[in-house]
């Protein structure tokens, strides 16, 4: 089964959901990782000190030097729940909500990323209206294969070439 998306620009919602034969535990702990690299949130490493409410997250370029997202959590729930706040560095948007909501359906589990109160008609809309279907279906992949599909690697490597046109306002020191 393929991501479904449906967008509610009445609501400032958009609502991705996935099917994933394997655990919620394998789906969670790709989500939250901090040790390595996340391949299926656009190659970056998430940056926290604790996962409790309040605790600021970030989400930086593999070599460290950049943040791509900054934001605070909002609710921690292994292997249920995981609910933060987002804004993209690039962009002087306002901040948006991220929940990522995992359901056992035998036999495996059901993936439910929704963004709320997404700023409709900025860049950050029409980057988590693209980007919520990309994360779920790789990491489907992911957790199905064991890695993201073909397309979405050549975009990583993309994204290592492209790194130096990296706006300033995105360094990692203006950001931690």
């Amino acid at each position: 089964m393929a991501t479904s998306k449906q967008i509610d620009e009445a609501a400032r919602k958009a609502i991705f959901k996935v099917f994933i034969n394997g655990t919620a535990e394998q789906v969670f702990n790709e989500l939250t990782k901090t040790d390595e690299i996340q391949k299926a949130i656009f190659f970056n490493r998430m940056h926290i000190d604790r996962f409790e409410p309040g605790e600021t997250v970030t989400m930086r370029t593999a070599n460290g030097k950049f943040v791509s997202m900054i934001g605070k959590v909002l609710e921690y729930n292994p292997h249920t729940r995981f609910t933060h706040t987002l804004k993209f560095t690039a962009y002087d948007d306002p901040e948006c909500t991220v929940v990522y909501e995992i359901a056992p359906k035998d036999p495996g589990v059901e993936l439910t990323l929704t963004v709320e109160n997404m700023p409709m008609g900025t860049k950050t809309a029409k980057n988590m209206a693209s980007g919520g279907t990309m994360i779920c279906n790789n990491l489907k992949k992911i957790i199905e294969t064991g890695q993201p599909a073909f397309g979405y690697r050549m975009l990583g490597v993309l994204f290592k070439v492209m790194g130096p046109l990296t706006p300033k306002k995105c360094k990692t020191e203006n950001w931690v």
